[in-house]
């Protein structure tokens, strides 16, 4: 009947047992007399065969597939390729409570084949029953994606170098964690990043002439790639995502008068550096963040209000997009713009006392004027919320609306932010259909009777940065060794007078033929909203882009 929907757990056990069987009874009969492929990872370096492996920028991953036909079958070839892809898919509700509308996207932003020689294979190409083949495969994760792997409009080159770096395995349960813990990654259903180890079978069709995939298998792999950590953010005055600045008037009572203004900014603390891949250090992942305090009293006898507490806590926002994004994903572009979403978590880290803060009364004389700020610390360089600078080299806050022009006292909290360990926690990236955003939220309490709301509440952006591995980090530092020296040939033998033709396709020091060879285009599949009306699909297509 229409709009009646039926649940498992209201069918009788054994109508709901019949179909288990038949279903299972299904899938064996559409698996039966295909090959077996069984791919392995060679052991050594931290690998593991009881959980996933976690590989980390110019690791080099090793292993063989292993395939066994149960009778005498023909194939046209064998491919062996490691691939990185994502998948989003968001949804959103229409004006019609009974229709919803879905856009997904899938990008295989990474695609390495693994050659095998003719030599390698059976002539003729036919699989003897029983017998196991074995194909041995190494793969290296690269430093960068090749520049077909991001061909969408973007705003700016910057924008095109993040989406050129490799991002991190996310949203899978199967994966996410150190080591042989599962631990939750923050991301959700929606948004997925997998890499896979992916073995296939091809068999030619004397029916149609086609070629068909007879049997498949693929392995996942965790992917933690190096990421160093960016400058700070240039943020937006406009944008509400972020206070890194915030005034507020203390008065003396609840009916009484102003005791002075009070102002508070952070600027952005250095990043959360995650070890690097296979490693055994799990120990505390800490970062220190610094807010400058600054009062402006009213009156020459008015002090500062006394402080209470201060309440640490984590923003980490999951931005996804079924369409490839030309910039920054931002909180404001999702309310017209169906193809973005947000998925975002807070998690408490600390609480501290800070009562004894100390206070300093500055003269007039250390005033920071708009001149000051022309030699500041790069700790200070993108903390501008309100069109003009917020400190100086000395880290004195500009002042407050109501500075008088007199006397002012200052203060300096240290706040240390640590990760939890029972997250797993990934580094601060942006893909062209993902992205990873970290907050810090700071709540400072202070005892003023006469405020509605004695708090001051920072919205300060921190980054998590990532190590590379230390088998990466070698075969990164040989790598640029044999670049360096394969340049220093070159140029004794090259004419001064003609210049070297550029390397459009691997970049320097890989040549091209090999990035031919080994590098399979990557693809954007994207499918358009699909309007479901009591369970009916009316429109659906999909494009390659």
């Amino acid at each position: 009947m229409p709009g009646v929907t039926t649940s498992a757990a209201s069918m009788r056990p054994s109508t709901y047992s019949m179909r288990n069987q038949i279903g299972y009874k299904v899938r064996n009969f559409a698996h039966y007399g295909q090959p077996t492929i069984e791919i392995t990872l060679t052991k050594g370096q931290g690998v593991h065969s009881n959980y996933a492996t976690s590989y980390s920028t110019m690791d080099t991953i090793e292993g063989t597939v292993a395939i066994t036909a149960p009778h005498d079958t023909r194939f046209e070839d064998i491919e062996i390729a490691f691939l990185g892809t994502s998948n989003v898919f968001v949804d959103k509700l229409t004006t019609t409570p009974s229709v919803t509308g879905r856009t997904e996207a899938t990008h295989r932003f990474l695609a390495l084949k693994q050659p095998i020689s003719e030599s390698d294979l059976p002539c003729p190409r036919k699989l003897i029953a029983g017998k196991t083949y074995v194909f041995p495969f190494t793969f290296t994760v690269p430093l960068h994606l090749l520049p077909r792997a991001c061909t969408h409009k973007v705003g700016s080159d910057h924008i095109h170098d993040m989406h050129m770096l490799l991002p991190p395995s996310l949203g899978d349960p199967e994966l996410a964690g150190f080591g042989g813990t599962l631990l939750d990654d923050l991301a959700p259903e929606m948004s997925k990043i997998v890499y896979a180890i992916k073995a296939r079978i091809r068999q030619y069709r004397e029916a149609d002439g086609s070629i068909s995939v007879l049997a498949e298998k693929q392995r996942k792999v965790r992917v933690k790639p190096a990421y160093e950590e960016q400058p700070p953010m240039n943020l937006n005055p406009s944008d509400s995502e972020y206070r890194v600045r915030i005034e507020k008037s203390i008065r003396k009572g609840l009916f009484k008068g102003k005791l002075g203004t009070l102002v508070a900014q952070g600027p952005q603390p250095k990043a959360l550096v995650i070890p690097g891949a296979r490693t055994k250090d799990n120990g505390l992942i800490t970062t220190k963040a610094k807010i400058f305090l600054r009062f402006d009293p009213a009156d020459d006898s008015a002090t500062p209000p006394p402080l209470g507490s201060l309440a640490t806590k984590l923003r980490v926002a999951t931005y996804y997009s079924s369409a490839p994004r030309h910039g920054l994903p931002s909180r404001s572009a999702l309310g017209f713009d169906v193809t973005q979403g947000l998925y975002q978590e807070t998690l408490s880290l600390s609480s501290m006392c800070i009562a004894s803060a100390q206070w300093t009364k500055q003269t007039a004389d250390a005033n920071p004027t708009s001149e000051d700020t022309i030699r500041r610390d790069s700790a200070f360089s993108d903390c501008s919320t309100s069109g003009v600078e917020d400190s100086n080299i000395s880290g004195i806050p500009l002042a407050s609306k109501n500075y008088r022009g007199a006397n002012f006292y200052t203060a300096t909290i240290l706040v240390p932010v640590t990760l939890p360990k029972n997250r797993s926690f990934v580094p601060t990236f942006h893909s062209c259909l993902i992205s990873r955003v970290y907050t810090l939220s700071l709540t400072l309490s202070v005892h003023a009777p006469g405020v509605t709301d004695p708090s001051l509440h920072l919205k300060i952006p921190i980054q998590i940065a990532a190590d590379g591995s230390t088998a990466g980090n070698e075969n990164a530092r040989a790598r640029r060794q044999e670049s360096l020296v394969a340049s220093e040939a070159d140029a004794m033998f090259t004419p001064r007078s003609v210049a070297p033709p550029p390397n459009f396709d691997g970049g320097p020091g890989v040549p091209a033929a090999s990035v031919e060879h080994s590098d399979l285009p990557p693809e954007y599949e994207v499918s358009a909203p699909r309007l479901e009306r009591h369970g009916h699909v009316h429109t659906s297509f999909s494009v390659a882009v």
